[in-house]
């Protein structure tokens, strides 16, 4: 999170700094130096309470760091003065605080692109699919919404001067749309081993909402084990739609799915890696010129993502794909096409 990356004003400051690899704090403000390398480092964490919150599965300080007191406060039975002490500390080894402007730029430094296979598609996204950030692809059935997300499950593992950042990817499924066939082919078509290919790709089926939210929970524990680098969740929004159906369950359902697109930014940020979702649309009656298509979510959904790209069939094998929402990025639209072997550009 920028660590390391200060001016040169700053040099002979005392500094909180962390280290990637275990998320450790040290402190080194006169001569004692305390290390937070375990949620048990953590005050207020005994024994018995570390049990309680890897039962829950709390199991790291970024987890912890990014919970509320009351969930902490229910899992373990502590007081929610307590548990707020905990997350604040929690926090603080993590250097989740007030920073500069010139911070936040010193730590774009360290976001990172993973390629579409699309040179058109990656200069309109500015490079490629950012890490750090929430990027959203909607379009109707059949856009190319789940065939981008495959190519970049496959393009994520690639070396970093090929336009991967050699990492592995989680597949969160709610449609029953993953395919290990089209792994297959798109692994061979940047000459990666398929059968390594799919073995770097962990998939798993959301049942429902509450599983899908689950999930997203459990791996702010698994992505530093397994160098995640990529998230995928195809389609965000599906279980939602289906299990809260009317206007009389719109306010529980916008306040759940905020609640996921929340999980999801706090992963994003924390561990420096790419999250993907897709989203399906639907037509609004009231639109009679221009497009009638909207993404589905509303307010809640609208606000999210960092990027937000909507995609469209046209001719063939082609798709169009335009920035909607993005504040770093002009607005503008490219081609792209979906070949046997993945994402490409035009002939």
């Amino acid at each position: 999170m920028g660590q390391g990356n200060w001016g040169p004003e700053e040099v002979n400051r005392p500094r909180t700094r962390i280290h990637h690899g275990r998320g450790l704090k040290e402190l080194t403000e006169g001569a004692e130096r305390k290390v937070i390398s375990d949620i048990t480092d953590l005050p207020g964490v005994g024994p018995s309470t570390a049990q309680k919150l890897i039962e829950a599965g709390y199991t790291t300080v970024e987890a912890i760091a990014v919970a509320t007191p009351q969930e902490l406060s229910q899992v373990t039975g502590i007081p929610i003065v307590t548990a707020q002490k905990i997350i604040e500390a929690a926090r603080e080894a993590l250097n989740i605080d007030f920073k500069t402007a010139y911070d936040l730029k010193l730590e774009s430094i360290n976001r990172r692109k993973i390629t579409t296979g699309s040179r058109n598609l990656d200069e309109l996204l500015g490079g490629g699919i950012e890490t750090k950030t929430i990027t959203e692809l909607f379009g109707e059935f059949g856009s190319g919404k789940t065939q981008i997300c495959h190519q970049l499950a496959v393009n994520v593992q690639l070396p970093e001067d090929k336009g991967g950042l050699e990492g592995k990817a989680v597949y969160i499924d709610t449609e029953g749309t993953f395919r290990w066939e089209r792994i297959e082919q798109m692994a061979r078509g940047v000459g990666l081993d398929p059968d390594e290919a799919m073995r770097n790709i962990y998939w798993i089926r959301a049942i429902n909402s509450h599983h899908q939210i689950a999930i997203v929970d459990k791996l702010f524990d698994m992505v530093k084990k397994e160098n995640i680098k990529l998230v995928v969740v195809d389609s965000v929004t599906g279980h939602f739609r289906a299990e809260f159906p009317g206007r009389e369950n719109l306010a529980m359902r916008q306040q759940l799915l905020n609640r996921h697109l929340h999980q999801l930014m706090r992963l994003a940020d924390i561990f420096n890696i790419a999250v993907v979702i897709t989203n399906q649309v639907m037509a609004r009656p009231d639109v009679f010129y221009g497009d009638p298509t909207q993404a589905v979510g509303g307010h809640v959904l609208g606000h999210a993502p960092g990027v937000r790209v909507q995609l469209k069939k046209s001719r063939g094998n082609k798709r169009i794909a335009r920035i909607v929402d993005a504040p770093h990025l002009p607005e503008g639209e490219t081609v792209f096409v979906i070949t046997e072997w993945g994402i490409r550009d035009p002939e």
